[in-house]
């Protein structure tokens, strides 16, 4: 089982430091080839507008439109949400590729000097609190019922899943904690146990 970290622009490195020390086989996804290569997929923070133009020029937006039909796990973390939802509320307006039924408000908890760390209880990691870091984050403005909302903070959503894709406000990969993408491992294994 190898997972992939979309590597086109933004904080790639740090997913794959985190998925390293849990001992995964890891790639960096920067073209269509390596995207098929692997059994599941992160898109990290960084810049939305930036990733998704670079996505669609390398042809890994095609590609990842394909797969995700057919059950391949993603995990976005606050630019991948963006990218990952139905869309945009604010202005300007952007393209994202629709794959978990929700919308979002870009940088809704303020600008990168107003970052801040929050404890989040969320049930499926355990009793411990997880230390989640938000910088430039998007909210959550609207969301679908079959949307499963795993974590909240200030009653908005900042963790989800809906089938075979995952989303979070923070930056899991930023801390030591390690658990979230954990979970995802266990998504994308669950899947290639499906698939062979």
């Amino acid at each position: 089982m190898k997972l992939g970290v979309l590597g086109l622009q933004g904080d790639f490195r740090e997913h794959v430091w985190a998925l390293r020390r849990l001992g995964a086989n890891v790639a960096v996804v920067k073209t269509r080839s390596e995207l098929c290569s692997v059994d599941g997929l992160i898109i990290p923070g960084g810049e939305s507008t930036t990733i998704g133009r670079l996505m669609k020029i390398t042809g890994i937006e095609r590609e990842l439109q394909k797969l995700v039909s057919q059950g391949f796990p993603v995990y976005g973390t606050c630019a991948g949400m963006i990218l990952l939802s139905k869309g945009v509320v604010n202005y300007p307006a952007q393209k994202t590729l629709g794959f978990i039924d929700i919308f979002v408000e870009r940088n809704a908890y303020g600008r990168q000097v107003e970052s801040f760390e929050a404890n989040l209880r969320i049930p499926v990691l355990g009793e411990r609190p997880f230390k989640a870091l938000f910088i430039r984050a998007p909210k959550v403005v609207k969301c679908s019922e079959t949307v499963k909302i795993m974590a909240s903070y200030q009653d908005s959503p900042v963790f989800l899943i809906q089938n075979n894709i995952m989303v979070t406000s923070f930056h899991p990969e930023l801390g030591d904690d390690t658990r979230i993408h954990e979970y995802f491992l266990n998504v994308v294994g669950d899947y290639h146990a499906c698939t062979g």
